[in-house]
């Protein structure tokens, strides 16, 4: 589902062009000074980069990659304003999914298919240290990643800053939360912001959100997958603005 480009020339000119990369290998060996221009232009468009083995860059091509390969997602991403813009036209308040730094892409996948089946008007994702929309990720959405806007932003906390501003209500997600999720109403404009896996939230991040809530835990974890977290917390969300077992 992803696109490869590789060779020097070939990923310069997809950063110089602005094409969303979701992230560059490099053979070990390759010196910095050599590709220091690339390295620089993927910082500055947030794209992330890793040196690795230069077998795995001969498995993603036919082995003439200069030592530089670059995986391109299988779709485009959408901005955070043409999501919100369509939002604000749906019958129901704004419904987003903010994740802050999810790492697996089937759990991305996970998240963007019960996404789709609850009515999520999009999900905001970081551009470094987190899952893209890479074959894997799409993938595992079933197919439904091409029915949900998903938005990449170089600065997850100015992303709830601008939510606020626009008066959806932040809900975060996180084991040490105050409320239990289903005590909380769900049917104003709220974005839930879901923590990756095993760090959760990163502080700054569950101090920006309004509230935040928890999931009961009784057996022998203290966690669930983040995917099953999400999808418990989307659907009591749903449940409520469908008005399911009220009454």
């Amino acid at each position: 589902m992803s696109e490869v480009i590789y060779g020097r020339n070939p990923v310069r000119a997809a950063l110089q062009a602005g094409r969303s990369l979701n992230r560059i290998f490099i053979a070990d060996g390759v010196s910095r000074q050599d590709v220091g221009d690339i390295l620089e232009l993927a910082r500055k468009q947030g794209v992330v980069y890793q040196f690795t083995d230069r077998r795995q860059l001969d498995g993603l091509t036919d082995g003439r990659h200069q030592g530089i390969v670059a995986t391109v997602a299988g779709q485009q991403y959408a901005e955070l304003a043409d999501i919100l813009a369509s939002a604000r036209r749906s019958e129901s308040p704004p419904f987003l999914v903010l994740l802050d730094g999810i790492q697996d892409p089937h759990n991305l996948g996970a998240i963007i298919r019960t996404a789709d089946a609850v009515r999520v008007d999009g999900v905001v994702i970081p551009r470094r240290n987190a899952a893209g929309l890479t074959a894997a990720s799409v993938k595992a959405s079933a197919g439904t990643s091409a029915h949900v806007p998903v938005a990449r932003v170089a600065n997850l906390n100015n992303a709830m800053q601008t939510l606020r501003e626009e008066g959806v209500w932040l809900m975060g997600l996180a084991s040490d939360g105050p409320s239990l999720f289903n005590r909380v109403d769900y049917t104003v404009p709220i974005a839930l912001v879901i923590g990756g896996e095993g760090k959760g939230l990163r502080p700054l991040v569950q101090r920006n959100c309004d509230e935040v809530v928890r999931l009961p835990i009784a057996g022998h974890v203290d966690s669930l997958n983040v995917s099953v977290a999400a999808a418990l917390v989307l659907y009591e969300v749903f449940r409520q603005r469908m008005g399911i077992g009220d009454g």
